[in-house]
Parts: structure tokens; sequence; C-alpha cells
């Protein structure tokens, strides 16, 4: 049964005590997962699995980057969150080409991308947990004093 398979158990457990922060670098994680998935099904000699795994692993990817779309905040984020909104656009339409070309390269392309974009990501997370931190020691400090 498949909910007591450990792995799913331990990702049940992940996103549900992730904070939104960790949750948005676990969607960039996904969509990486199931590009690099893509891209090994090049390699399938097969025809109909290499396509069905092309395809499936292009329509997972796009699953992800449409819900990190749906999930930018428009009104705060400004020109900043339109300006990601029309590169998720763009990310969107590089793996349609992709997958009605099976293009390797278009997915490559989006690879970039996501990880560039996870890697700020993951640094900002770290530097606001390292500022919150030293707010909360600073913070602890000046009470004992």
């Amino acid at each position: 049964m498949k909910t007591n398979n450990p792995l799913n158990i331990y990702r049940k457990t992940a996103t549900t005590t992730a904070s939104p922060g960790e949750l948005v670098l676990m969607l960039f994680d996904g969509a990486l997962r199931f590009m690099t998935a893509a891209e090994i099904g090049f390699q399938e000699e097969n025809f109909a699995r290499r396509n069905e795994q092309i395809h499936n692993n292009i329509l997972r990817a796009q699953a992800i980057i449409t819900e990190l779309q749906a999930t930018l905040n428009m009104e705060v984020g400004g020109e900043f969150s339109e300006n990601l909104y029309r590169l998720y656009d763009f990310m969107q339409n590089q793996l349609s080409q992709a997958n009605r070309e099976k293009n390797i390269d278009k997915i490559k392309v989006v690879v970039g991308f996501v990880q560039d974009i996870r890697e700020a990501w993951a640094q900002m997370l770290l530097q606001t947990a390292t500022e919150q931190a030293t707010v909360s020691v600073e913070s602890g400090l000046g009470a004992k004093c």
C-alpha cells in the first residue's frame, strides 16, 4: 500500500512541516527532477516508452511551473513578479515545444533558468534564516544584560 511506503511518509511529513519558502524550494526541486527524467527519456531506445517518458515528465514539470506562477503575489511583488510571471510563461512555451518536437535542447534551457532561480531562492531562505537567528540571539543577549 502506498501510504506505508517510507518514502511517501517522508514526503508527506516534509511537505506538511515545511515553511512556505521551503515548499517553493521543493517545487523547484521537483521541476528539476522531472525535467532530468525527461532528458533521460531521450536515451530510451523503445520509441513508445521514449515518447511516454519524455511527455509525462515534461507535463509534470509544466504542472509545477504553473503552480509556481499561480503563487506569485502580483500586488506585492510588482515589476519583479510581472517579470517572473513572463519568465514562467517562456519556460512553459519552451517545454511545450520540447514536448511537441522532442527537443532536449529546449528542456536544457528551462533547466538552466530553474536552477538559477532555485539557487537564488535557496540563498534568500538561508540569508533570511541567518538574519532571524541573529535577531533572536541579539534579543536574547539584550534581555540578559
